[in-house]
């Protein structure tokens, strides 16, 4: 064997190396972060407000919150459920204390991978329908167990209109937002604003369209740190 096959080979195995280190020094990270605030559970303040913008974003918080920053989420993504698991809480808390509001713009990018095919779509009508009653609690109960317990798993089973209208019914939602999702009444303004969304997301991405994607300003956050929450918002 030459030296230049040599030094080709080992060159190689260099680079290969380097990537798994990479690999496991970032799986070692997210799965040493510890969950924030864990008792605090969702939005309780009455004077936080759930908004349904003309564009689907959905923002939830105080009308004068310090700070807004936007989460792109797709509701059957694990990586969401996770970041909702370990940092909802703490996320809810600054929002009661108005130091932060979260425009929520949800993506249906997952839709291929439910059971029913386009669950994402579905789900993200349901939050519409939910958001546009304009209870901030109730919002973000329906939203964390949307994420976090009730989330299903991909390339599975997932959950009916019927089963999400439950969902709203349990956070608190009146009769009139639970019909809403039973009927799908917002499938298709939902799959409209999630296609916007994913074009937004890969504006603020530089092109991917990766969730989850929070986004501080045109600051792409790393969430993959333990006081990120606590950064963002002061």
């Amino acid at each position: 064997m030459s030296n230049r096959t040599s030094y080709a080979l080992g060159g190689l195995a260099l680079v290969v190396i380097v990537v798994i280190v990479v690999l496991v020094v970032r799986w070692n990270s997210e799965h040493s972060l510890k969950v924030r605030d864990d008792g605090y559970g969702p939005v309780r303040d009455p004077g936080v407000h759930a908004l349904l913008d003309s564009d689907g974003a959905i923002v939830l918080g105080k009308l004068d919150a310090a700070k807004t920053i936007d989460a792109y989420e797709d509701p059957l993504c694990p990586g969401c459920g996770s970041l909702e698991h370990l940092f909802g809480q703490e996320i809810a808390h600054k929002i009661d204390e108005g130091k932060l509001a979260v425009r929520y713009r949800l993506v249906n990018i997952l839709d291929a991978e439910s059971g029913s095919k386009d669950y994402s779509t579905r789900a993200i009508a349901a939050s519409e329908c939910v958001a546009d009653y304009g209870d901030g609690p109730v919002y973000s109960r329906f939203h964390t167990r949307l994420f976090t317990t009730d989330q299903p798993e991909e390339d599975g089973g997932d959950l009916s209109n019927d089963q999400l209208s439950a969902l709203a019914k349990e956070a608190g939602a009146p009769e009139e937002v639970q019909q809403c999702i039973t009927k799908g009444q917002r499938v298709d303004s939902a799959r409209n604003h999630a296609e916007a969304a994913v074009t937004a997301l890969q504006s603020a991405a530089g092109g991917q369209a990766a969730t989850p994607t929070v986004v501080d300003g045109t600051k792409q956050v790393d969430t993959n740190t333990q006081e990120w929450v606590a950064e963002v918002a002061g």
